[in-house]
């Protein structure tokens, strides 16, 4: 395996990486020279000064993409190029048209592919999966209500996308996983007082309309000094059902409890992208093709408070 990027969650593959026999970490590259030079020394992995040097140089089975979203583009491409299976970290870029011309050439190409989608491999969103398909919900809540990333990037709409698109992306995939299609009606967004006009937006809602007929909306904000909430809520007929990355919590008035998830997310969707590396049948539950769908979602949030083009109406 090459590592792009060689960020925190760069280092959490590797961790998970490290307990699948037979990978090996090779090369890395990252414009942060320190970072690199770390990682380096973690996993023995020759340093080079961009992705196509790296590429160029190594024999590679596979490539890990992990940059921030306004990076992406030019290393998929490079990958694709050079007929490389890669996992690519969410979200899949800042907008929608750098992602869909991905899409294609991943098409084109029938390359392996994951995306960092991990909250799918939760053990709890699994049982979430079997209490929603009984008893479908009519009502869908999602908050990520945080502070910001200590990255310099995040607070720039054009190197993040917004918090709706980098962060909450977890919340509208996980939405059409277990109720299914949908589309964003209406967004809007608000700035701090006196805030620079280049930042992103400090809180983000979105209202969502689902094919079955539930309704929906995915809140976010990033004023806070810690973690306060990052999760979804699903309203049932007599039931809700919460998940959040750690937990899962059902309630039904008289009865209520609580599932701790277990087992390591990360190391579930690294393991089935290299099964798909080596070329056993796929387990994959993003796949760029699929992550694509949620990213336009989350991009038709962010058009309707940004200006961006695009449509603010996007089925996925």
């Amino acid at each position: 395996m090459g590592f792009v990027g060689a960020g925190y969650v760069a280092v959490r593959h590797v961790e998970s990486l490290a307990r699948l026999d037979g990978v090996r970490i090779t090369a890395v590259t990252d414009p942060r020279v320190e970072r690199m030079e770390r990682f380096a020394r973690l996993t023995g992995a020759r340093s080079y000064a961009g992705h196509e040097d790296m590429l160029d140089h190594e024999r590679l089975d596979a490539v890990y993409i992990c940059v921030p979203p306004g990076a992406h583009g030019a290393p998929e491409r490079t990958a694709i190029e050079r007929g490389l299976p890669f996992f690519v970290e969410k979200p899949l870029a800042c907008d929608v048209t750098t992602a869909e011309g991905i899409a294609e050439l991943v098409r084109d190409a029938a390359l392996p592919t994951a995306t960092g989608y991990h909250w799918r491999y939760l053990d709890t969103v699994e049982r979430a999966a079997e209490l929603l398909a009984d008893n479908p919900p009519l009502l869908v809540l999602g908050f990520w209500l945080d502070r910001p990333p200590g990255t310099d990037w995040w607070l720039r709409q054009d190197q993040s996308g917004g918090q709706l698109v980098e962060q909450a992306t977890h919340l509208f995939d996980l939405a059409r996983l277990l109720v299914g299609d949908l589309e964003v009606l209406h967004a809007d967004a608000a700035r701090l007082p006196g805030a620079d006009g280049g930042e992103i937006h400090r809180a983000a809602m979105s209202s969502l309309r689902f094919a079955s007929g539930a309704i929906g909306s995915i809140a976010a904000t990033c004023v806070l000094s810690h973690g306060y909430r990052m999760g979804i809520e699903f309203f049932c007929s007599g039931r809700t059902v919460t998940l959040s990355e750690r937990e899962l919590l059902v309630d039904e008035g008289v009865r209520r409890w609580v599932t701790t998830a277990q087992g390591d997310p990360f190391l579930r969707e690294d393991a089935d992208f290299v099964d798909a590396v080596r070329g056993g049948p796929s387990q994959v539950r993003a796949p760029y093709a699929e992550a694509l769908r949620t990213h336009r979602i989350a991009c038709a949030a962010a058009a309707a408070y940004t200006g961006a083009k695009g449509e603010v109406s996007v089925r996925g």
